[in-house]
């Protein structure tokens, strides 16, 4: 027997072996090729890409943009209100302290509320007479209440707490209305009336200077640098020093004449009205820069 006729004995008597034999070979690619042949089909990615999108919220950063846009009107408006203010206070003591020539008015000697009282009056020493006192009186009146209404246009720039800057601004308001209706004359001190002069007087002292420091610490919520913060914050230590100094002098004087007490009260008045002039400047020029235009990321699948 030869070779070729034993194999094929072979295989007639172990006809499972010759099979698997054969079978073998082509049994592994398909085993090892099943984890390494799964691919993403381009249906699928589009899928995927089509599904981070409709994920994403553009809606919600427009809102945001379209919102800021629309705060800026009203930050303008704030601003120029921070701005009137003061100015409506320094014109008003400018105007009728130069129409006082005879003598004339003294910015370090003489009160500020000496401009608002037409007189002939005296008290602690100094001769009042102030031909154009309505012109001040109605700078008293005026400046607290823009003060007051910028303040509270800036109700949504200011969240959270916005009775801590209304409060101050509100003070200030009062005190500058009680000034205007009271004059500080010798004769209201007699009368009774000068009380209340004396309480619009420290009224818009601490609504004034505590306002500024308020506004200095809370920079962030209303708009401006922290230079413009920190310079806030001074003018209204400032302001409340010298108030105290200004109370301890009169209070030492015992009704008689104090020879810089104009510029002692100034001190206590003229840096927060400049702070806050600044201030207003400073919010009414900001652009909004906060928001950013609607943006999508889409997503790649993994």
């Amino acid at each position: 027997m030869d070779v070729s006729t034993a194999d094929r004995h072979a295989t007639t008597r172990h006809p499972e072996a010759g099979a698997s034999a054969c079978r073998q070979p082509a049994r592994t690619p398909r085993v090892s090729a099943r984890p390494f042949t799964r691919k993403t089909t381009p249906m699928t990615e589009d899928t995927t890409v089509r599904s981070t999108v409709r994920r994403a919220k553009p809606p919600r950063n427009a809102r945001e943009h379209s919102n800021a846009d629309g705060l800026q009107p009203q930050r303008r408006v704030a601003g120029a209100l921070l701005i009137a203010g003061p100015v409506i206070f320094l014109l008003g003591e400018f105007i009728s302290a130069a129409a006082w020539t005879d003598p004339a008015y003294s910015y370090t000697y003489d009160f500020i509320s000496n401009l608002g009282v037409h007189g002939p009056s005296t008290l602690f020493g100094q001769y009042m007479y102030s031909p154009l006192a309505w012109v001040m009186n109605a700078g008293f009146f005026l400046f607290g209440i823009a003060i007051l209404a910028g303040v509270a246009t800036l109700r949504d720039l200011a969240h959270g707490r916005r009775w801590a800057m209304l409060l101050p601004a509100a003070l200030l308001a009062v005190g500058g209305v009680l000034l205007a209706l009271y004059p500080g004359s010798g004769e209201a001190l007699k009368d009774g009336t000068g009380e209340y002069h004396s309480m619009g007087a420290f009224a818009g002292f601490t609504g004034g200077n505590v306002l500024a420091i308020v506004l200095g610490r809370r920079r962030q919520r209303i708009g401006v640098s922290a230079r413009m913060g920190r310079a806030l914050i001074t003018v209204g230590v400032i302001g409340l020093i010298s108030m105290l100094l200004y109370l301890a002098v009169i209070v030492a004087s015992d009704d008689k004449a104090i020879g810089i007490i104009g510029l002692i009260e100034r001190g206590a008045v003229h840096p927060f009205l400049i702070g806050l002039a600044c201030a207003g400047a400073a919010i009414w020029k900001r652009e909004n820069t906060s928001a950013e235009p609607p943006s999508i990321t889409a997503g790649t699948a993994t």
